[in-house]
């Protein structure tokens, strides 16, 4: 289909008793709003029947692709390599386990068109176990007081994004967690609605302690990515700058001792301090420079090579 007016893209890893649901729930919905629609399945390296459930809906359904990615890269290369071959003007991210309910997608199509560029899910009232539920609060609660960004639910996966956005979208490792933050930060404007949420029917949840470790680690990278990312020079220019100048003072101090009383009285240690911290300022100066020149020749990813079977 050319130019569809909305994209549906669901990465999916090891959800066979999800898909055949899934699928049947949100035609249904889309039939009642009358818009023409794709609808993407991104297996991303499952260990089950996930790959032939959705090539099999693909090929009774003409709206429905499948990509199958050759191994399990995660769901920040599943979402880009979606985003990358979706055709439509509004993109709507879903999980596959059935948790997202396929009802509200009318209620993310009624924001996007009053102007908003992300349209962001809150699992309000949460029915997930408590190690997932805890972790996603206190990650939630960090992010938006490092941030300032005001969103309950950074990881909710059911979004619906302007096309211009999710494809202005630079995504890897868990960083797909803090797609709200991104969008915010490219002063995009960005909303969030209440979303029905329910209990997982089948498979297990991929969530757990690990992540949260991983979460926190990945919030410090958002931190300095959302503020540096177009400015690396900046930040490590600051720093060496600093370093530097302490490092040159210490000299000054010790050259005014030596020309004064003829010697550094003892402060050998103090003059090794200085001219160690002015070769690490100019080490953090350079560093700024090289990231301005990585930053300027980077070359768009290239998501193609990620995808093993792409089924129209």
């Amino acid at each position: 289909m050319e130019n569809p007016e909305i994209s549906i893209i669901i990465p999916a890893k090891d959800e066979e008793k999800s898909l055949k649901i899934l699928h049947q729930k949100i035609t249904k919905e889309l039939k009642k709003l009358k818009k023409t629609y794709e609808l993407i399945f991104i297996d991303d390296g499952s260990n089950d029947n996930t790959f032939t459930i959705a090539k099999k809906i693909s090929q009774n359904d003409p709206n429905t692709k499948t990509i199958k990615l050759r191994g399990n890269y995660g769901k920040a290369i599943a979402l880009s390599v979606g985003f990358e071959k979706a055709k439509g003007r509004i993109f709507i991210t879903m999980d596959a386990d059935l948790q997202d309910d396929p009802s509200e997608i009318s209620t993310f199509l009624n924001e996007i068109a009053k102007g908003f560029d992300l349209v962001n899910g809150w699992k309000k009232k949460r029915l997930d176990p408590p190690s997932k539920v805890i972790p996603s609060r206190v990650i939630n609660f960090l992010t938006t007081a490092l941030t300032g960004v005001k969103i309950h639910d950074m990881n909710c996966g059911f979004k619906a994004y302007k096309a211009s956005v999710a494809k202005s979208l630079n995504l890897y490792g868990e960083l797909y967690r803090f797609i709200p933050i991104f969008v915010a930060k490219q002063n995009y404007k960005i909303t969030e609605i209440p979303v029905k949420h329910h209990k997982r029917l089948y498979g297990k949840s991929k969530y757990g302690w690990q992540r949260f470790i991983k979460g926190s680690l990945d919030l410090v990278t958002i931190v300095f990515l959302t503020a540096y990312n177009s400015r690396p020079g900046h930040f490590f220019g600051t720093l060496g700058t600093i370093t530097f100048s302490g490092g040159f003072a210490i000299g000054l101090y010790i050259s005014y001792l030596r020309f004064t009383t003829g010697s550094i009285q003892n402060r050998h240690p103090l003059l090794y301090l200085g001219m160690l911290l002015m070769i690490i300022g100019v080490q953090l100066i350079s560093t700024g420079l090289v990231s301005e020149l990585i930053i300027f020749s980077k070359p768009k990813v290239d998501t193609q090579k990620f995808i093993e079977v792409e089924i129209n």
